[in-house]
């Protein structure tokens, strides 16, 4: 059968997810975090959280190529992974949201305490 009709498959169709952890303590730093963000949505990715981003690639090949394109954007230093995971295993994932944190303390202690 062509390629042009095969039917998709949950197995075929992938999701791509960078994760990354960038510097950002000086403000050149912070500017390379907030370019390689942008390059990200450039290339179409969403964000799923702030160092998390997630796009859907129609095979395995276009994923690659996805992944070869942010590769291309990467900051010289941090580390930036990026995942694969096909429909069907993206379907079976689960989301929590809307549960609150424990409260912080609400500051520092003025004075030390030594016992």
């Amino acid at each position: 059968m062509p390629e042009r009709y095969k039917q998709l498959s949950g197995y075929r169709v992938m999701w791509v997810w960078v994760l990354f952890d960038l510097p950002v303590g000086t403000k050149a730093e912070r500017k390379r975090a907030t370019r390689f963000r942008n390059d990200l949505l450039d290339l179409g990715f969403e964000m799923v959280q702030f160092s998390v981003y997630l796009r859907h690639a129609w095979s395995r090949e276009k994923a690659e190529s996805f992944a070869q394109q942010v590769g291309g954007c990467v900051p010289e230093a941090g580390h930036v992974q990026v995942l694969f995971f096909t429909d069907k295993q993206y379907a079976q994932s689960q989301v929590f949201r809307g549960r609150t944190r424990p409260a912080k303390p609400d500051e520092k202690p003025r004075q030390l305490a030594l016992f």
